[in-house]
């Protein structure tokens, strides 16, 4: 099942590929999600807050591989458009290659630095062990989460936006049932939540493996396909590792508001992270969006549709802008009920701060959205600088509102880093999107006078 986004009509394409991709990332994102509420549940608030507490770390370490797996995938995109299947496959080899070394040196050197990171985030030390032992098991498993992300990232490519959600939602069954056993049964507490999601990215990875075996004869690899350019690694890596950095950099931006979130104490801890993770399913529409963006924009300007490029974008702008004000409003109205899913009736202090953040950012909800829309165009074009300036805006944003208020201000203070953050990310990924869309149509008027 492949999707040709070049030919039908625009929004329905769009659509019908966005939709699997974001109930697929939602079913990824419930990996933590279904860890914090199971955690929360059994055994409290502190495993609430320990688990919540390695939130921008996870991130920031699958966010690098979802960012690196995405860019080599916008070349293995591209020539699928093309038509060009031998160049396609060689995209796809020399992908195995560079997952493979970057899973590598981050497994050994993330395990080394393991408590020196926690100690630099102000963890606390009532939460010490279980946040250390999480992130070890974490850690561990990478080769498993880099494993799905590249094979659900080729799927994607040429279309197929749907295998990976099945997947997914097999995979999520797995991990409650296996958190429920590991913390019920076997009593492992929090790292038997780590257990359960690391055990389950593995089935999903290796699932998405037999499936592209078995049904996408055109993507497999021969001998000749591994042959090692340096060439292609240098065009793959132009747009992976600034996908990575855009992912990692919003998430050293999270890890520095998270250092500031813990001197608060375990209440807030478990609030921002309680609501953190409910704002983690609004924005995983904007996310998908911008997967969808980067797939139609690649394949469309590989078959040298400028014309479906520019109309796309448009309208998946006013999706955005739809979805954001629409969930902005129900987390003003409903907010409140959704954190008690989290935790027992009586702690009404958890709500109390989850609200307060929710308060502080969901204003900004369609501004957030942007950034994902005009960042994956720009990459689907094969811009990758720019993308990540977009990141060092929204870095450097966030840094400073958290040195402002952090020690002398309040907890809704620290939170307003967020949409500082958001709004500084569109100022370079705006304008530098219509000069490139300008570009590209001067291009185009040329060669039909040519």
């Amino acid at each position: 099942m492949t999707g040709d986004m070049t030919v039908g009509n625009p929004v329905k394409k769009i659509l019908l590929f966005m939709i699997p991709v974001c109930l697929g990332n939602i079913f990824q994102q419930f990996y933590n999600l279904a860890d914090s509420i199971i955690a929360g549940q059994f055994l409290g608030v502190n495993a609430l807050a320990a688990i919540g507490a390695t939130g921008s770390l996870v991130f920031l370490v699958v966010g690098w591989l979802n960012g690196i797996t995405s860019g080599f995938a916008v070349l293995i995109s591209q020539s699928f458009g093309a038509k060009r299947y031998d160049e396609m496959r060689h995209y796809m080899a020399m992908s195995i290659y560079l997952c493979v070394f970057f899973v590598a040196i981050m497994t050994v050197s993330l395990e080394l630095l393991n408590t020196p990171i926690l100690r630099l985030m102000n963890s606390p030390e009532e939460l010490f062990v279980d946040i250390h032992g999480y992130m070890a098991v974490i850690y561990a498993g990478l080769a498993a989460t880099a494993a799905y992300n590249a094979l659900a990232a080729i799927l994607r490519a040429i279309g197929d936006s749907r295998t990976p959600l099945y997947f997914l939602i097999v995979s999520s069954v797995v991990n409650v049932v296996l958190d429920i056993v590991f913390i019920t049964w076997l009593h492992l507490g929090v790292m038997g939540c780590a257990y359960a999601t690391v055990a389950a990215q593995a089935i999903s990875a290796l699932l998405c493996y037999v499936y592209i075996r078995k049904k996408f004869e055109f993507l497999h690899l021969r001998k000749e396909d591994f042959t090692f350019s340096w060439k292609s690694a240098k065009k793959m890596l132009a747009l992976g590792v600034p996908m990575g950095l855009q992912f990692s950099i919003t998430a050293i931006g999270t890890i520095i508001v998270q250092g500031a979130i813990n001197v608060y104490g375990s209440v807030s801890i478990a609030g921002f992270s309680a609501g953190s993770k409910i704002q983690n399913i609004v924005s995983t529409v904007f996310v998908s969006f911008g997967a969808t963006t980067a797939t139609y924009v690649g394949q469309n300007l590989g078959a040298g549709e400028l014309d479906r490029v520019k109309l796309g974008v448009r309208k998946i702008q006013m999706m955005i802008l739809i979805w954001g004000l629409v969930m902005m409003a129900i987390i003003y109205l409903f907010g409140g009920q959704m954190v008690r899913l989290f935790i027992g009736s009586g702690d009404t202090g958890v709500t109390e701060v989850a609200e307060t953040y929710f308060r502080v950012v969901a204003w900004c909800y369609p501004f957030l959205g942007s950034i994902y829309l005009y960042r994956n165009a720009l990459q689907g074009m094969g811009y990758g600088f720019i993308p990540m300036m977009g990141g060092v805006f929204e870095l450097a944003a966030r840094a400073l509102v958290v040195m402002l208020v952090s020690g002398r201000g309040s907890f809704a203070a620290v939170c307003a880093s967020d949409p500082a953050a958001w709004i500084a990310a569109l100022l370079p990924l705006v304008p530098y999107y219509f000069m490139i869309e300008a570009k590209f149509s001067k291009k185009a008027e040329q060669s039909k006078l040519a």
